[in-house]
């Protein structure tokens, strides 16, 4: 009995202890500001572990979390030493993974095997698929020094474990990466991006190696690069694409296919149309040889890459060290951009040599600019053509004023050679007696045609490279910078394409009726020579020939360039119709001739010469013709 009252009595006791403890917990329970932050902590730490993993694989902050023999025994390190000499050291601390590092302009990847840049995007740009405009991906690109060391092995940069260390210091990040003997012995390269610029601060230089390297082995510095394709047309592409250089103070040259050896150079540039990469030295290279090979078999293949560079250059080493301060960029050739940076690197932009490129730089490109800034950059080719068209009017008025001269004078001219149509000296010397009196002659005409030439050949310079056209749309076209399509053939035609681009078309019609209006007038005008080819013949085939021409050759061409040749013969079409309608008046033309005529005419030195070299000739045949 006292048993079971134990029982029961034990049975009420843990009744009531598990109702305390039970009323303990309800008591102490979180509220649901505390579980709110309890949640919070989890997912904290859940993100924080996530961001350390990925730290972890991809970027290197210190050396110190690779301490010597991390993961790395003994009979490893002995391999290694095997392997790499000296350089086992950095390849106990060092890995195969990627220092990500970004700025507002660039995002860019570092080869912890290496040292040097695997990736570089460009952030502000993309291509022609609206694909990011990548300078560097996928081991398109290689930078390599190739040494010898004491216990003679020959080494490569490129194979080798570098350590890298990143810090930030305001709107600076460097980038250090230093392939490692020890702690206080080292080959460095170190990277400077600076926000809002393209330039990247670069430096190789070397600590406690001079013992290391074997100074008197050839120390070889090569970097290679294959371009990928930005536009549409690759073989347009290809055209702008080859490899610049900057040498001897200012000198500026390129190679489009084909190697160079070039002394004393500055930068050495590998031009993609719009793009480039650019290695410049504050210390001149010697003996620098430069190679770019075309990549491009057939444009109907979905072709990867434009043109591939190499770059090879010989490095000496200053007390047994490294010391060569130098600079990447990695950004568009725009002139306004490359110009900014002061170091000859407007180069890289082909505006043309001598006169043309002087037109260019001090003309068009601040006339373009200025009328870009107030509305779109097709209207501004437009309104450019117009100011260039006008203040190119005079010189049509001459050339035009000419012909008409010539024109009057024909029936005199054909009189004179009837009449010595067997003495061609005499006709010729009364031919050019009558032009000088008459104030006409053939070279007043082809004058100013010859003073439109450089303006003509500058704007087929300027206009494929003006970076500012580049996606820029207008009408119906969806980038100035590169062809319009208004449809797309099932084949492919030879040197045509396989479409069909509308300002061409348009550019030959124009072309077409300006020829027709300015060679009818020339082939009136020109009187055939005895002996000389068929003049008027051959202007008829080149007013047919000229449009085809045009219109196969601009069908892969800019269409801000074919937009500028619509507009221009456009507007030569109109200048010479008011010309000859409103302006030249023939009938005063030919009174005025009349009056030259009866005045005495002064003779230059050119006209008195050529009149005498005639008459020695003219003497000579006489005395030829006696002795037979």
């Amino acid at each position: 009995m006292e048993e079971k009252k134990l029982d029961i009595n034990s049975i009420i006791g843990f009744v009531l202890i598990f109702g305390i403890l039970a009323y303990m917990l309800w008591q102490n329970k979180p509220t649901p500001e505390e579980l709110e932050a309890q949640e919070k902590a989890k997912q904290e730490q859940v993100e924080a572990e996530q961001k350390a993993k990925a730290q972890d694989d991809t970027l290197v902050t210190t050396a110190a979390d690779y301490a010597v023999g991390s993961g790395v025994d003994s009979l490893q390190m002995i391999q290694l030493k095997n392997k790499l000499g000296a350089f086992a050291y950095s390849a106990a601390q060092s890995n195969d993974k990627e220092t990500v590092v970004e700025s507002d302009l660039f995002a860019l990847k570092f080869s912890n095997k290496g040292g040097f840049l695997s990736e570089v995007r460009l952030k502000q740009f993309v291509d022609y698929d609206s694909i990011p405009i990548y300078m560097i991906k996928d081991n398109n690109a290689s930078f390599n020094i190739n040494f010898g060391t004491t216990d003679s092995r020959i080494l490569n940069t490129q194979d080798l474990p570098f350590v890298p260390k990143v810090t930030k210091n305001g709107d600076v990040t460097v980038v250090s990466m230093k392939l490692k003997v020890s702690e206080s012995q080292f080959l460095e390269y170190r990277y400077e991006i600076k926000e809002g610029d393209y330039m990247i601060d670069f430096a190789i230089r070397s600590q406690g190696l001079s013992s290391v390297i074997n100074s008197s082995q050839a120390i070889n510095l090569d970097w290679k690069l294959k371009g990928f394709r930005h536009a549409k047309s690759i073989s347009y592409e290809n055209r702008y694409t080859d490899v610049h250089y900057d040498y001897e103070d200012g000198k500026a040259d390129y190679t489009r296919d084909g190697e160079d050896d070039v002394e004393d150079v500055s930068w050495i540039g590998y031009k993609q149309h719009f793009f480039s990469s650019v290695l410049l030295t504050d210390n001149k290279f010697k003996n620098v040889k430069v190679k770019t090979e075309n990549l491009v078999q057939d444009e109907e293949i979905d072709t990867v890459f434009t043109k591939s560079f190499a770059t090879s250059i010989p490095l000496e080493l200053q007390g047994g060290e490294f010391n060569q301060t130098m600079d990447w960029y990695y950004g568009p050739s725009d002139f306004k951009v490359l110009n900014a940076y002061d170091r000859n690197l407007d180069e890289l932009v082909p505006f043309g040599w001598g006169l043309f490129g002087w037109i260019n730089r001090y003309i068009f490109m601040p006339l373009f600019g200025f009328l870009g800034g107030y509305m779109s950059y097709g209207i501004a080719i437009v309104v450019m053509t117009v100011l260039v068209k006008f203040l190119l009017s005079f010189v049509q008025y001459k050339q035009f004023l000419s012909q008409a001269k010539m024109k009057i004078l024909k029936p005199e001219l054909d009189a004179i050679r009837e009449k010595h149509k067997d003495n061609k000296m005499k006709a010729q010397q009364e031919t050019m007696a009558l032009q000088t009196k008459a104030g006409a002659s053939p070279m007043a005409g082809c004058l100013p045609a010859l003073i439109q030439l450089p303006v003509f050949y500058a704007l087929f310079q300027f206009f494929p490279s003006a970076f500012d056209l580049r996606q820029k749309s207008f009408l119906w076209v969806n980038d100035l910078s590169s062809y319009d399509v208004i449809a797309n053939l099932p084949f492919t035609i030879p040197f045509y394409g396989n479409h069909v681009s509308l300002f061409p078309i348009l550019a030959s019609i124009a072309i077409f009726f300006y020829m027709r209006l300015t060679t009818g007038q020339n082939m009136q005008a020109q009187p055939q020579q005895e002996g000389m080819p068929d003049m008027a013949k051959m202007m008829k085939y080149m007013m047919y020939f000229s449009p085809i021409m045009m219109l196969f050759f601009f069908n892969n061409y800019a269409s801000g360039l074919s937009l500028y040749y619509f507009i221009s013969n456009v507007i030569s079409i109109g200048i010479i119709l008011v010309i000859k309608n409103f302006i030249l008046d023939e009938d005063k033309i030919h009174a005025q001739i009349q009056e030259k005529k009866k005045q005495p005419k002064k003779e230059n030195r050119f006209q008195k010469k050529m009149a005498e070299m005639m008459e020695q000739a003219e003497k000579q045949k006489q005395a030829q013709q006696k002795r037979k």
